[in-house]
């Protein structure tokens, strides 16, 4: 399967024409990690943008006096990452392997350079994004409901 058609079956991505997955296809990579591993860290730089195609990967952020709190998992068909959007493009949790987690993995800069640059593209990654914005919030809402018991 060519990295265009795996990019045209993530769910993320399915709405992409031709040109943007050709565009995206020329700089994905694939990527393994395994259970454990870190994909990225609470407030450090966020230089990639995870597609996830198998495994899972818990979503964590740090709360003062309970340590590390999970506020979601999330697996295939789903995204790591949004962070690298949204200045000052720093990991808003720490993001860990459950179990081996096979994907595809952009460059974060350069995918914000394609976003400035071509406007259509950014517009259609920034409606996908927003969703799963909403979907976290109200994951993280839920937990610090849980934390004010």
């Amino acid at each position: 399967m060519t990295q265009q058609a795996v990019l045209s079956n993530h769910p993320f991505l399915s709405g992409l024409g031709e040109r943007h997955r050709t565009l995206l296809a020329a700089q994905t990579r694939p990527f393994q990690a395994t259970a454990g591993e870190m994909l990225a860290r609470e407030d450090e730089p966020a230089k990639k943008f995870y597609l996830i195609q198998a495994g899972h990967v818990a979503l964590d952020l740090h709360a003062p006096g309970r340590g590390v709190v999970a506020i979601q998992t999330v697996g295939p068909g789903e995204i790591v990452g949004w962070s690298w959007l949204v200045p000052p493009h720093r990991w808003q949790f720490d993001c860990r392997a459950v179990d081996t987690v096979q994907g595809l993995v952009i460059d974060a800069a350069w995918l914000r350079q394609q976003c400035e640059q071509d406007h259509e593209l950014g517009y259609l990654l920034l409606k996908e994004l927003l969703t799963v914005i909403g979907n976290r919030l109200a994951a993280t809402r839920v937990q610090l409901l849980d934390i004010y018991k």
